[in-house]
Formats: structure tokens, C-alpha cells, sequence
């Protein structure tokens, strides 16, 4: 396919695009005005006039996106990225609409009436192994309307979660339609003459006639139209008509496909019974329990009786959600759909899914490169990437996302391994980055948010593929900064705080997917189509095929960032919102863009993924590239901690890469790390060799070494996700490796944690760090660093069900006296070095506001003499216990001096970099490898040579405590 508006282009044209995005941006700013008006958000501000390209449309829509509806429509901002926006946001069709794909039934609006399609068969075009597709493309069967209707314009009357109401006027006549997802019936009013449908696929065959019921069949599809009593229905040149007996209403229902006429009559009966209770409102309400890690959704349906009592009615429902049904049995009967068979409930007002949620993490635990090779090798590619964390590769939107998500992961990755140097660069590259884009200064016009009021909405600037004049991709884009931010909340969570930048968050948090109905700012769930379990790309969705989205990755980017920022910040509305969005969508890709059941795509296509999915069907292919390896890891890239539903079906991620060796005729040779990443959560065996075997590849442009390799070494210890456990906590889960289990969680909190896994396994994780259980023990955790030694779990009597328990590991021993004249020595109370005394502290003084980097002011000083020791070469070593408690902006540094023969005179001084320390009480560990600040001199033998070492804040008001007596220890290169 050829689209018309790519929204993401190929690296190789990244350059000139993004050059030309910032040259058209700097000649609308040029005539844009006055300068920006900032509105404030705690520290953070946004501009509220505009700086670029506006949404556009049809007509005035830019400064009115209501102008195609009506008055009775909604109050508040108007909803974009749905499966029918096309008829309120009216882009290329500026009467009518593009085809509506409502499924079961596919709908279009003309001059005269709404039309019917109900495709039951695939087109299929392209080729098994290269860019194809499948449609079930609008043909329309009949069309239904009012006699003589002409109406110009075709207005939006009403919209609900799932429905939206169609509204026709040509000043004598008036038709208005409600359709919606999953429901067979469309619920029809009509003035000014008879109700008409119109057979435009072929002539009608009529098979039951009787009152104001009529059932009929064109081009295969069976209908059935139900007037009000006391009105019939007449056929009259192979038009149906009823007066409707004066009382304006009757629906329309597609049924079931059967070959059996009393089925079909049966049928016809039942949903008749519901004929009448027109759906007039949707409404989807969720829970999630952490006890039990339960996602329980409620779809309920509000209907309006025109006649009669009934008060429910019929719907249909979409494999993911049929396949978590509670409590509901569907009929047999079934609709085939661009998203496979839908299942029908017939006399329903609700309906309810429960789904299980498998967690996520920050990052996946360091448990196989803590030592030896591998962790030099990490260590390695963590000190390549520590002068520039994000690599940013445009000035965009996205692109700054995507530097923000790379920087991201490497803070992650060095806090475990206690790379405190290159995880400080990383969190101060994405402090900077988010607080320049939350500042709205005035005359301010790139990297700043706009918000809209009209349109509602929050656009960032510079923008691109489409995220400021059609609304596209915002759930990409800001997914990126809120995960960064999330991660930076860890560290700092000061800068997280409403009062500073937390309320910057929230408004990108809000844009993409306002999690409160209350909030009139923005759409509720905007991207999210709440009925179909999935998001929507495009704003306006004006495309003969409907809506579509290739990344599905990318939107549960956003959703894994709610459930990371709402868990650092204490939200659990935002985290529960999260969890919502991540579980249902988890499923809903398993099936629409995976189908991992092998059920839902046409057996022609020949494919076991596709990069797209439509409304109308998907489509082997990208907006951006031809190539195997961009169309089947645009749905896999950012790797991330919330990205394990990747491998809930293990099998299929290994099917899913042979697919991509046979259609590119061999290993793939860009994206490379993605393709790994994506099959170690199936084969990470596979996956560490082909990594091993190439180490000359290309990272993608949001990728690093570092976390490639992190990812992928440490899935080959920790095995598969196991979905057969679930945790009481949001940032937890649980991996398998021939049979023996793993159990990880993270606790971002400043107090001790115990989660609980469903199999009976209890989990206690410290303060700020991240643990498991199992033969390992790792360095790092999250949000304090240092060392993390493997805790002690504890098991329930009753033995796992499946694998044996997790073998508890001992904790770690204390420090050992050194013997006299030991080139490891300890900081001791008094300001001595030497043989481990009792555990205590000291204060480290804060510095009062002033920068004393380089140079001690006020030091704690510890000391020893009359020391006789030879010089082994090599480096001074040290492990100082800090704890800045919940004190942000602490920096601590240490100074080692040698004076060699005792004479006063200091022979070699080495200053270290300073420790910049979290603000989550408990020790962290500031070691030599911060590596050094300066260094004058050289070392030699201690001949009755003295030793000093001063402990001072660098930066920093707030004091820290050093922990000493057998705690901090500093080993001098001597034998």
C-alpha cells in the first residue's frame, strides 16, 4: 500500500526530514505572533498561544473542531483516535465520512442515509513472504434513510465510549443513527417521511414478512428490520418502506451467518425481543486488585425502551474478550470480522472480563553479569554510552522520546551493577531534556508544549509524522517522556513532585489518555478504544480502511510508563489506569497483530504477524519500510521492563523469528538487537549466540549494546516468562528455566516490602532495591544502587505446583578483621584506619549552598601511621556507606593521601569524583569507580608512611551519614 501520510520515515531519511520539520516550524513561529503565553504547573509551564501547525480539516476546523456537530453533542473537548472519527473530523470526505469498521458491521454515511457492510470474506493480496495485506473492504448491501432524504453534511449528535450517533438534516427530513462496536444492531429515528432501505448490493431476497418485522437477505448477508407495532413494512421496486406508524424509530440487525432457515428465524425471534430497547449509552468501568493481580472490566450498556420493557440487549463480543468472558455464555452462533469470530450474547445489559496481569518491571535483574567477564564486558559498553545517554537522533517529539527511552534503560542497567557514574549521567540527561521541555519561557517556540483549548489537547513542538496537525502517535511520543520520567522519580523524587515538574507529567499522561471522566481538559482514553482493547494512531482515522496502528509496542510503552510513574509517585489512579490499558491491550495484540492461537487471520495470508493493524483488516507492511525486519519489530521495539508480555507465549516468538529468517532470506541484517531481544524471551539461548556471533552490528537508533546485551545475557539465566504465577505487586514477576523458578520484584518505596506470589511464595525486597530468589546474587537496585545481595524468600508449606521452590540464599557475611598491618583498612569512629570495630555512623556536614567539588571543606577525616608496606601496584580501592535519607541534590567525595615516609609531606593525592546520592533512605555505595577528579604524584613503598582519607560534601545542603566501625573500608595497593 502506498499511504498518504507516513508517520514514521525510514532512518535513512531521519536527517533531511527532521531538518525540513524544524525549517517549516521556524516560518509559521515567524508569523505566529506574539510571543508564547506560559501557564504554570507547579515548576513546569506549558504556552497556551500557539507556536506551529494547528489540526486541521475541513473548513474552520483548526479553530472549531465542533463545526460537524451538533448542539446535543457532548460538552467538553471533542474525541479524536477512534474508529469513527472520520465523521466528526472531517479530513478528506468533508460531507460524510470514510468507511466506519464498527464490526460486526461496517458503515458509511451518505446524502441519504446510512450505508451497510458485513464482508465475511477476506481479500488477500501481496505475497506470503513480502508486504501483503487483508481486507474486509466496505461493500456496501443496502442503505438506510429517510424517503427523499438529501442531506448535506452528515453531523455527530451523540458520542458514548463505543458509540457515536450520526445525524442527518436537509431541512425537511432528519435521520439520526446510533452504531457502535460489537453491537448487530444500528437503532434508527426518523422525521419527515417513510424509513427506507435501500438494497445496493443486489437485489433483496425476503424471507419473513410479518407486521413491522421483515428479514431479508443481500448478497449473502442476512438482515432484519424492526419498525414499531402497529407499523409493516412494504416492498415496492425492491425498496423496503414503513411509515413507521407516525412513531419515528425502528433498528436494523445484522444476524448470525447460517445456512439453516429456522436457525435464522430462531434468530430473527430472539433478537427481536430487543428490537426496541435502543442502545443509547456505553460505558466501560475496571478494577484492579493487587491481592490477586486481577483485571476485572465491565462493558454495560444503557438502552432507552421505545416501546415495550425490555431493557436489554444484544451484543457482540471480540476474541479477547470472549476469550476472559465472566459469568456470560455466548451462543454458538458467531460473526466473522476483520479480528476473527466475534461471539454473540443475546439479552445482556452487561458484560464482564477477567484478565490476569503478569506485572512488569523497571528493568530485568542483573542476575548473570555480576562478575567475571560478562560484567566487565557491560561495565565495558556502560562507560561507551556515559558521555551521551540518549544519542538523540532528531529535535522532535518522537525522536527526543526515543533518546529519553535509551537513557533510560542505561540508568536502569548501571544502578544494578553499581555504575554510579554512568547511571548520574544518564538521570541528569533526562533531567535536563524534561525540565527544557516542561519550561515554557516566553518567546519560547521548540521544545515546549502547547495546549489547545478547542481542541483539547497537549502538543509538543517541534513536531512530527503528523502528531500536531492530525493529532497522531501523542501516546508514542509522551509514552517515552513518561517513562523517563517515571525512572527519574526513582532518584529524584523531588523533581516528581506536583510542586515541581509531576504536574507536567500528568498533563502528557492526560492528552494521550485522560484516566478521569471528570477532567474536561482532554477526551477520556483518547488513544484507547476501549471496546476494541486497543489504541488508535491516527487522529482523525480518515482512510477507506479505517483507523490503524502499526506500533502496538510503542502504545504499551505508555501503558507500562503509567504503571512505572503512578507506582513511583503514589498514583494509583494513574498506575491502575496503567494496568488497565496494559493487560486488555496485552491480550488484544496477542491476537489482532500476533495471533498466536493461529485463529483470527485468513488462511491465504500466509503471515504469523502483521506490522499494521486497520480497521478493515492488517497489512503486512509499515507506514516506513518494506524491509521484514522494520515490519515485524515495529511491534516489538522499546524492549523494555513492561515489555514481558512479549513473551507470555514463549512458542511464538520463536515462530515469529523464523518468520522473519524466511521472508528476508536469511538472519536479519538491521535491527538486529530488536530481533534478539524479541526471541530471547522465547529461545535466549538462540538469541545470547546470535548475539555473541555479531558483534559488529548496528544498535537501532533507540537502542544501546548495554542493555542489548544485559537484556539478553540475563534472560538466558533467568529462562521464560512465566505466566502461570502472578504477584501482589505491580513491579514484579516471575521467569522459569528448566523447571526451576525465579521470583523478581522491585520495590521503588522507601520502606521494606513483602510481595506474595500466587503459588505461595513471599518475597521481602529492601528499600529501593530489586530482588529474587534462586542460586543468585546480584549487584544493583533500583533507586539506591550499591550492592543488592539475593534475600532470603519465604515459601508457604505448600510446595510450588509446578517447579520446585526457590532455594533460599544466605545472606551476605559480615566483613572480616583484617590481620595487622592489612592493606584493608576501616573508617573508624575516632578517625582511625584499621581492623573492623563495631557498626556506627557518622555525619558527613552539608555544604550550606556552596559547590566544594575538588576541594574539601569541613572533611571527616580518618588516618593511619607508622604504616610499612610494599607497593603491589594497581589502585586504591574503597566502599563507603552512604545515606543522604530522603535529602535531594547530596553529593559526597572522598580524597586518598599518601604521605610515603611519615615526613608530613604528601607524596600522592588522588580526589575522586563525587557520589551523587538518591534521596531513598538506605546505603548506597560510593566506590572507586566513580573514578578519578584529579591526581598528583606517585606511589611507592610505605616506609613508617601515613594514609588519610576525607569524606566531604561536594554539593549538597542537606548532611549525609557515613556508615563506619565495619562498614565503609578503603584497600590500599600494598601487600
Amino acid at each position: 500500500m502506498t499511504p498518504p501520510v507516513p508517520r514514521r520515515r525510514a532512518p535513512w531519511v531521519l536527517a533531511a526530514t527532521t531538518a525540513l520539520a524544524v525549517l517549516v516550524g521556524g516560518l509559521t513561529l515567524t508569523t505566529a505572533g506574539s510571543p508564547a503565553e506560559a501557564a504554570t504547573v507547579g515548576a513546569g509551564s506549558y504556552t497556551t498561544d500557539p507556536v506551529g501547525p494547528l489540526p486541521s480539516g475541513c473548513g474552520a476546523l483548526s479553530t472549531n473542531p465542533r463545526q460537524f456537530a451538533t448542539a446535543n453533542a457532548p460538552a467538553g473537548p471533542v474525541p479524536t483516535n477512534d474508529w469513527w472519527s472520520s465523521l466528526l473530523w472531517k479530513k478528506t470526505n468533508c460531507s460524510y465520512s470514510e468507511p466506519l469498521h464498527a464490526h460486526p458491521v461496517s458503515y458509511q454515511p451518505f446524502s441519504d442515509g446510512l450505508g451497510f457492510s458485513a464482508p465475511s470474506t477476506a481479500t488477500v493480496t501481496g505475497t506470503s513472504t513480502g508486504v501483503g495485506e487483508f481486507k474486509y473492504t466496505y461493500t456496501e448491501d443496502i442503505r438506510v434513510g429517510v424517503a427523499a432524504l438529501g442531506a448535506p453534511v452528515v453531523k455527530v449528535d451523540d458520542w458514548t465510549d463505543w458509540t457515536v450517533t450520526p445525524y442527518w438534516s436537509d431541512g425537511a427530513r432528519t435521520l439520526r443513527a446510533t452504531i457502535g462496536h460489537g453491537l448487530p444492531f444500528a437503532y434508527f429515528q426518523a422525521s419527515g417521511g417513510d424509513a427506507q432501505i435501500n438494497p445496493t448490493g443486489g437485489a433483496a431476497t425476503v424471507w419473513s414478512h410479518s407486521g413491522g418485522t421483515i428479514g431479508f437477505t443481500v448478497r449473502g448477508h442476512d438482515y432484519v428490520g424492526y419498525a414499531p407495532t402497529g407499523a409493516s413494512w412494504t416492498v415496492n421496486n425492491g425498496r423496503i418502506t414503513s411509515s413507521l406508524a407516525g412513531k419515528g424509530y425502528f433498528s436494523i440487525a445484522l444476524l448470525p451467518p447460517t445456512a439453516d432457515a429456522t436457525a435464522r428465524a430462531t434468530l430473527a425471534s430472539s433478537y427481536g425481543r430487543y428490537a426496541h430497547a435502543h442502545v443509547t449509552g456505553t460505558r466501560v468501568d475496571y478494577t484492579y486488585d493487587p491481592a490477586t493481580s486481577a483485571v476485572n472490566t465491565t462493558y454495560s450498556f444503557t438502552t432507552t425502551a421505545r416501546e415495550g420493557t425490555a431493557t436489554q440487549t444484544v451484543v457482540s463480543l471480540y476474541p479477547h474478550q470472549w476469550k476472559s468472558l465472566a459469568g456470560s455464555t455466548p451462543l454458538t452462533q458467531t460473526y466473522p470480522s476483520a479480528r476473527g469470530r466475534m461471539k454473540v450474547l443475546t439479552g445482556v445489559a452487561s458484560f464482564r472480563t477477567t484478565m490476569k496481569f503478569h506485572g512488569v518491571l523497571p528493568e530485568v535483574p542483573a542476575v548473570a553479569t555480576g562478575s567475571g567477564t560478562d560484567l566487565a564486558q557491560l561495565k565495558e559498553q556502560l562507560a561507551a554510552v556515559r558521555g551521551n545517554p540518549m544519542d538523540q537522533r532528531g529535535g522532535d517529539t518522537y525522536w527526543t522520546g526515543k533518546g529519553l527511552g535509551r537513557a533510560s534503560r542505561i540508568a536502569e542497567i548501571a544502578d544494578q551493577v553499581g555504575d554510579t557514574e554512568t547511571r548520574n549521567a544518564a538521570l541528569n540527561a533526562i533531567r535536563s531534556t524534561l525540565t527544557d521541555w516542561f519550561t515554557a519561557t516566553p518567546g519560547k517556540t521548540a521544545k515546549v508544549f502547547y495546549y489547545d483549548r478547542n481542541w483539547g489537547t497537549l502538543i509538543g513542538y517541534p513536531a512530527s509524522y503528523g502528531s500536531d496537525q492530525e493529532l497522531n502517535d501523542h501516546h508514542f511520543h509522551y509514552g517515552y517522556f513518561v517513562a523517563a520520567a517515571a525512572t527519574l522519580a526513582k532518584f529524584d523524587p523531588t523533581w516528581a513532585t506536583q510542586s515541581q515538574y509531576g504536574g507536567m507529567v500528568d498533563l502528557l499522561i492526560r492528552d494521550a489518555n485522560n484516566y478521569q471522566r471528570s477532567d474536561t481538559r482532554f477526551p477520556y482514553l483518547r488513544d484507547f478504544d476501549i471496546y476494541a482493547g486497543h489504541d488508535w494512531a491516527a487522529g482523525h482515522g480518515s482512510f477507506n480502511a479505517g483507523n490503524n496502528q502499526e506500533s502496538s509496542s510503542e502504545g504499551m510503552n505508555f501503558a507500562n510508563a503509567l504503571i512505572q510513574w503512578g507506582q513511583a509517585t503514589g498514583n494509583t489512579a494513574v498506575r491502575d489506569a496503567g494496568v488497565f490499558i496494559y493487560t486488555t491491550q496485552a491480550a488484544a495484540i496477542q491476537e489482532y497483530w500476533f495471533d498466536v492461537d493461529n485463529e483470527n487471520y485468513p488462511e491465504a495470508f500466509g503471515h504469523s504477524t502483521v506490522g499494521m493493524v486497520w480497521g478493515d483488516g492488517g497489512a503486512y507492511a509499515t507506514w516506513f519500510s518494506a524491509e521484514p525486519e522494520m515490519i515485524q519489530g515495529i511491534n516489538m521495539l522499546p524492549v523494555t521492563g513492561g515489555h514481558l508480555y512479549l513473551g507470555y507465549r514463549p512458542a511464538y516468538n520463536k515462530a515469529n523469528y523464523a518468520e522473519l529468517v524466511r521472508n528476508n532470506g536469511g538472519e536479519p541484517t538491521v535491527w538486529q538487537d530488536i530481533h534478539w531481544q524479541f526471541l530471547a524471551l522465547g529461545d535466549p539461548d538462540a538469541a545470547l549466540a546470535k548475539l555473541r556471533a555479531n558483534p559488529g552490528y548496528t544498535p537501532e537508533e533507540g537502542e544501546s549494546r548495554a542493555h542489548t546485551f544485559h537484556w539478553v545475557r540475563n534472560l538466558a539465566a533467568l529462562g521464560q516468562v512465566d505466566t502461570t504465577v502472578t504477584a501482589s505487586h505491580p513491579l514484579a514477576a516471575v521467569f522459569s528455566r528448566n523447571g526451576a523458578r525465579t521470583y523478581v520484584a522491585s520495590n521503588i518505596t522507601a520502606a521494606p516490602l513483602t510481595v506474595r506470589f500466587s503459588d505461595g511464595t513471599n518475597l521481602t525486597v529492601a528499600a529501593g532495591k530489586t530482588a529474587t530468589t534462586g542460586a543468585y546474587t546480584w549487584s544493583g537496585g533500583n533507586a539506591a544502587g550499591g550492592t543488592n545481595p539475593s534475600p532470603t524468600p519465604t515459601t508457604s508449606p505448600t510446595p510450588s505446583p509446578t517447579g520446585p521452590s526457590p532455594t533460599p540464599t544466605s545472606p551476605t557475611p559480615p566483613p572480616t578483621t583484617p590481620p595487622a598491618g592489612s592493606p584493608t583498612r576501616f573508617l573508624l569512629p575516632g578517625g582511625g584506619l584499621g581492623a573492623a570495630g563495631s557498626a556506627t555512623t557518622t555525619t558527613v556536614a552539608g555544604t550550606g549552598g556552596a559547590n566544594h567539588d575538588g576541594t574539601p571543606s569541613n572533611p571527616v577525616v580518618f588516618t593511619a601511621t607508622r604504616l610499612n608496606l610494599t607497593y603491589a601496584g594497581g589502585q586504591t580501592g574503597f566502599d563507603l556507606f552512604l545515606d543522604a535519607g530522603q535529602s535531594v541534590g547530596n553529593g559526597v567525595q572522598a580524597r586518598v593521601s599518601y604521605d610515603l615516609t611519615g615526613d608530613g609531606s604528601f607524596d600522592r593525592v588522588e580526589t575522586y569524583r563525587y557520589f551523587a546520592t538518591d534521596p531513598v533512605p538506605g546505603y548506597e555505595h560510593y566506590t572507586q569507580n566513580a573514578g578519578l577528579h584529579s591526581a598528583t604524584g606517585t606511589l611507592g613503598n610505605l616506609s613508617g608512611g601515613t594514609v588519610k582519607v576525607e569524606v566531604w560534601s561536594a554539593i549538597g545542603v542537606n548532611p549525609s551519614t557515613l556508615g563506619i566501625g565495619n562498614q565503609s573500608v578503603v584497600k590500599l595497593p600494598y601487600s
